[in-house]
């Protein structure tokens, strides 16, 4: 199994669509730093460890019921363990159902197999249409 950046990001992507979220959290580093440039107030903008990743995401699966991953593009740059990821997240929100999609551009840093720091750019707005809370 390969440990390069984009390897790494294609296994998050297959975690959080069956909604293991122990596995996608197993991912990051220990120290992992993870950043919500345009996190709505009373959001978290940053988190540091694996743990507080964990915490931020406990209730993920209960809020959102990922159905599909798509428009997925992954961009290499000139440090080889930095990626950039543009991707569409499709599904509903819980317990309402209400269909959702939500489009992200990530920049993560990915060494040894861990995700080190994952800056997240995100619209929180697109889920507050939905009336489901402003989660990623």
């Amino acid at each position: 199994m390969s440990d390069s950046p984009a390897a790494v990001f294609r296994r998050a992507t297959e975690h959080l669509l069956a909604h293991d979220m122990a596995a996608f959290t197993a991912l990051y580093a220990d120290d992992a730093v993870m950043e919500f440039p345009f996190a709505p107030p009373g959001a978290p903008a940053r988190l540091e460890g694996r743990r507080a990743v964990e915490e931020y995401l406990s209730g993920y699966t209960d809020a959102l019921d990922v159905r599909r991953i798509h428009d997925v593009v992954v961009h290499e740059t000139t440090d080889p363990d930095v990626i950039v990821a543009e991707l569409a997240v499709s599904g509903r929100t819980l317990p309402a159902g209400t269909p959702y999609t939500a489009r992200y551009v990530a920049v993560l840093t990915i060494s040894g197999g861990l995700i080190r720091h994952y800056r997240d750019y995100w619209n929180p707005l697109a889920f507050q249409a939905t009336g489901g809370e402003a989660t990623p």
